[in-house]
């Protein structure tokens, strides 16, 4: 195959990566019809078929699966090589991709970038805020921040922040006409706002311990949200209660603005962590931005 045949083989790893060609052309900045010519083209050159298409999804055949086994680790060396080269420069550059929750990216990663960033002109950053529990090395981020209990085994983690708690809060106006609940149990009588969970599209069960017992309590409500500027906004205005941050309702609770309930059911857990590759070699910009996030 010819040298400049190689961006096909990107195209192509672009595709089985993403599973779709929408997306796959959204990242590579071209036309999706331009896209599908060019692995067209290629599995022509080739004279197999790399990919199964199908109107709901796109996924490799078996030669495409070993193309992609193959192949991608090779061209990720290479990025990985020349993203060292920036090692060689007066002051770190390059681009950093972390996908994060949307808690963590307002309450500790941009707060670290906001000090940060302006004394690093040549780095940057791009921040996926997700709830789902990204593969980071098949969506070919550089990092992932999650709470230390979802990091996986195989990750290097670095921990930038305390432990957290969660809190089941009410505004006053809510528990004017309805009694507090006493045990987890007791929030299936109550009003709710949900959270929708992307991964799998289900509802975020409600999560307690008290004495060594756990509960998980599966809650329900008028409302449903998958942010929690809405969830707070909700039950600020009295149309439930609400399960959030501890530290994001606080200063609503000091005002009288929320009242918190079950907080004996609510104990400390292991709070965010920075996560990324144990195989993978990081640049100088990447260890400047572990350095500004490190708790």
């Amino acid at each position: 195959m010819a040298r400049d045949n190689y961006s096909d083989l990107l195209a192509f790893l672009a595709v089985a990566r993403e599973r779709s060609f929408t997306k796959a052309a959204a990242k590579l900045g071209v036309s999706q019809s331009a896209l599908s010519q060019t692995i067209r083209a290629l599995e022509e050159r080739l004279g197999l078929r790399l990919l199964t298409r199908t109107t709901r999804s796109v996924s490799p055949t078996e030669a495409g699966e070993r193309l992609r086994r193959t192949v991608g680790p090779r061209f990720e060396e290479i990025e990985a090589e020349l993203a060292a080269l920036n090692e060689l420069r007066d002051k770190p550059a390059g681009s950093i991709r972390i996908t994060t929750g949307e808690h963590a990216a307002s309450t500790i990663l941009w707060p670290a970038l906001a000090k940060m960033l302006p004394d690093y002109p040549d780095i940057h950053v791009e921040a996926v805020v997700d709830y789902r529990l990204t593969d980071i090395v098949a969506e070919r981020y550089d990092a992932g921040i999650r709470l230390g209990e979802e990091v996986a085994k195989d990750m290097i983690a670095v921990r930038i922040g305390p432990d957290m708690c969660m809190a089941v809060v009410g505004a006053p106006s809510y528990f004017e006409r309805r009694k507090p609940p006493t045990t987890p149990r007791d929030l299936t009588y109550h009003d709710c706002i949900n959270l929708r969970l992307p991964t799998h599209g289900g509802m975020y069960l409600w999560e307690f311990e008290k004495d060594g017992r756990e509960l998980r309590v599966r809650i329900d409500g008028q409302l449903v949200f998958n942010n929690i500027a809405m969830r707070m906004n909700a039950v600020l205005d009295g149309f439930g209660l609400a399960y959030l941050p501890q530290d994001q309702v606080q200063p609503h609770i000091d005002d009288g603005r929320l009242v918190r309930v079950l907080d004996d059911w609510c104990p400390p857990f292991p709070g965010y962590h920075l996560y990324y590759p144990s195989r993978r070699q990081p640049s100088h910009a990447f260890r400047v931005l572990v350095d500004a996030l490190r708790y």
